[in-house]
């Protein structure tokens, strides 16, 4: 007999860490037709109300990722399920060439609330980055003698297509560095695109010195300053849009995520010199449709309510304090962010495991980087649900912890 072979193996964070969920017995249902694209969880979700989730087995679950974002006021909020409903019974899509209600009423509202000049309707942040870099290029040919490179920060995310990144498109500077982004610009340079926080990377803002050299850099040689705000805007900041918070204003915005409240909806928004788009330049078979229009409109109704943007100022910092106590607890790093968009970095690479032990506690929560959580919940949230939210985030972080002193003990389990 090989007494080598009866050794259980050395433990892994995976294996202590395990997701112990087992699809409904339910559900007759498969995933083997489903192309793969992203990890995903084994459950299947059946409703939402608020700041929860239930899946196919009733089980409950606290979301504090909330769509990465997308789902400003939480599941299924009656005031949008209303507008939807409504909508839905009148028009839902006349065609991307002919004009509805929604689509000129949600243009001039953008608009109006933002100081922009000109609103375009898309169905994603990442068709808006598209559309955004296009309409620079636009510009460049007109009054910058055809130039058309673009300045982005080093692990900003701007979207995934070709477009978006394509390496040959853009010229990369480290963020919040503004010698870097002096020295990178010359006669090819169009336009300068960043986020306020680049929320993939870690959320990390920039800082209020770097924002306002950027704009006046721009404003300086003559070339165009973007913002993508698709993850920052429409409130989760805690004014409509990040750069009021900094004082800088951009010559093109991106919007989305939030938007739409969780139903597809993006924008491209222009200021002065920057709208010089002519007809037949973008157009799109859903851009613009009257059942995205007035989700649109119900969550920016809901968002500029008296009061609204008091309350994720006031649920933001007691998010805040309530995180950095738990950091300080359990020995791990700094906390980064604004109004309700959090980054939490955690001492090691363990975010991975922390997810997974949150979904035991019946906790949703992502992970930008192997050592960071990201808190993006509902705009909506109470009080009550970050003290559960901590609660719940501390017992898993409590369940890591003991799963990597046994992994240093060499205790198989």
């Amino acid at each position: 007999m090989n007494l080598f072979n009866l050794r259980r193996t050395q433990p892994s964070l995976d294996d202590l860490v395990v997701d112990t969920f087992q699809p409904s017995r339910r559900d007759n249902l498969s995933s083997e037709c489903l192309m793969p694209s992203v990890e995903r969880l084994k459950q299947i979700f059946v409703r939402g109300q608020g700041s929860w989730l239930w899946d196919s087995d009733d089980r409950a679950f606290l979301d504090f990722s909330q769509g990465g974002g997308a789902n400003s006021l939480g599941h299924s909020p009656s005031v949008l399920v209303n507008a939807i409903s409504e909508q839905a019974k009148s028009l839902i899509n006349p065609g991307f060439a002919l004009h509805n209600r929604g689509m000129l009423n949600l243009a001039e509202r953008l608009c109006t609330s933002t100081g922009s000049d000109q609103a375009y309707l898309l169905n994603s942040g990442n068709e808006a980055c598209e559309a955004a870099i296009q309409l620079a290029r636009q510009w460049g040919q007109r009054h910058r003698s055809g130039a058309s490179r673009i300045i982005v920060a080093s692990n900003g995310c701007h979207g995934r297509s070709p477009v978006t990144i394509s390496a040959s498109n853009f010229h990369y500077v480290h963020f919040n560095d503004l010698a870097a982004i002096h020295a990178a610009v010359d006669a090819r340079t169009v336009a300068i695109l960043l986020e306020p926080i680049q929320s993939d990377a870690g959320v990390i803002p920039a800082t209020e010195h770097y924002l306002k050299g950027v704009e006046r850099l721009c404003r300086e040689l003559g070339i165009l300053l973007i913002l993508d705000e698709v993850q920052t805007g429409i409130g989760r900041c805690g004014t409509l849009l990040a750069e009021q918070q900094y004082g800088v204003r951009a010559d093109i915005v991106t919007l989305g995520k939030g938007l739409g409240g969780g139903v597809p909806l993006a924008a491209l928004l222009a200021r002065g010199k920057a709208c010089c788009f002519e007809v037949g330049e973008l157009s799109g078979t859903h851009h613009g449709n009257a059942l995205m229009t007035a989700a649109g409109l119900a969550v920016l109704n809901t968002i500029q309510d008296k009061g609204f943007l008091d309350h994720v100022g006031e649920t933001g910092q007691h998010l805040r304090e309530g995180l950095s106590r738990l950091s300080h607890r359990y020995g791990h790093g700094q906390l980064r962010g604004q109004g309700l968009l959090w980054g939490l970095t955690l001492s090691d690479d363990s975010a991975d495991a922390v997810v997974k032990s949150a979904l035991y506690e019946g906790l949703l929560l992502d992970a930008p980087q192997p050592d960071c959580l990201r808190f993006t919940p509902a705009l909506t949230v109470s009080k009550s649900n970050i003290d559960e939210m901590l609660v719940r985030l501390a017992r898993a972080f409590s369940r890591v912890r003991t799963a990597q002193l046994q992994c240093r003990k060499g205790i198989a389990v």
